[in-house]
């Protein structure tokens, strides 16, 4: 069997509050570990990735979209830049996409399933992949149909609503494509899975909002966004010990600087994350 290529592709930086990104870590410890701007928020990327193997390309997670207002650009400070352009760049069209994952339906990482056709208030939205279906947890996409979240602008109709039959929903482990396989690691949602990928370089793995950052490997280091903080607490534990003790490398979902790392063990035997 062929293994799959992987790039990873940036689909365009926001800002989020840095208080809301790590937690309970006070702010003089995290403002040790990232630069704030004047409203106290930390730069992050829509970090995705693209898969091929033979004839068939996957997409990995979307990023925000296109579909803001300029007011929501400016409090989020989302770039103009969509996972299409990162695409684009590489000659990849959105029609040649044949499946994409997504870790769970936030704003964030679903933004980008859809776009708007049309001008002025008859646009409306559209799948942004013509040929693709869209894999996600059962249970995450019934929660985002239901709106059941601690936020309340998070899990967005226009990004949801859309893709309707398109969506292929799992349930917990499943291998979707040889080599190419999704399990769940519960915390950020109840829903959320992380996508585990056999490459040349041995076990890819996107783990989603369990690590948006490399700073996340700290076992407190949890955002204030989080549905299930002890389950992320608990799952983290779990996944940083067999990150490390099987050599995972490990794509950041929200790492502006370093998106590929290397899971290992520190020189007292707990796993951290090596950029």
């Amino acid at each position: 069997m062929n293994e799959w290529s992987w790039k990873v592709l940036q689909a365009g930086g926001l800002r989020l509050d840095g208080g809301g990104m790590f937690g309970i870590i006070p702010r003089t410890t995290w403002t040790d570990w990232i630069d704030t701007d004047g409203s106290n928020r930390i730069p992050l990327q829509t970090n995705c990735l693209l898969l091929r193997r033979d004839d068939v390309t996957v997409l990995v997670e979307t990023g925000c979209g296109d579909k803001w207002t300029k007011n929501e650009r400016d409090f989020y400070a989302i770039e103009d830049r969509t996972v299409v352009d990162a695409l684009r760049e590489i000659d990849v069209s959105p029609e040649e996409i044949d499946l994409v994952v997504v870790s769970h339906l936030h704003f964030d990482h679903a933004g980008g399933l859809t776009r708007l056709e049309g001008d002025g208030p008859d646009a409306s939205p559209v799948p942004v992949f013509p040929n693709a279906e869209v894999v996600v947890q059962r249970r995450e996409l019934d929660d985002a149909i239901a709106n059941r979240s601690t936020m309340t602008r998070t899990y967005l109709p226009n990004h949801i609503e859309p893709m309707g039959p398109r969506f292929r929903p799992v349930d917990g482990e499943a291998e979707l494509l040889p080599g190419l396989r999704v399990e769940p690691l519960p915390g950020h949602t109840p829903g959320m899975h992380g996508i585990f990928v056999e490459t040349d370089v041995g076990t890819v793995v996107f783990p989603g909002d369990l690590l948006p950052t490399i700073h996340h490997a700290h076992p407190s280091a949890a955002t204030a966004y989080d549905q299930l903080p002890y389950e992320t607490f608990l799952t983290k534990r779990a996944f940083m010990h067999q990150a490390a003790e099987s050599s995972w490398t490990v794509v950041l979902d929200h790492d502006a600087f370093h998106p590929v790392v290397h899971a290992t063990f520190d020189d007292r035997g707990r796993p951290r994350l090596m950029a």
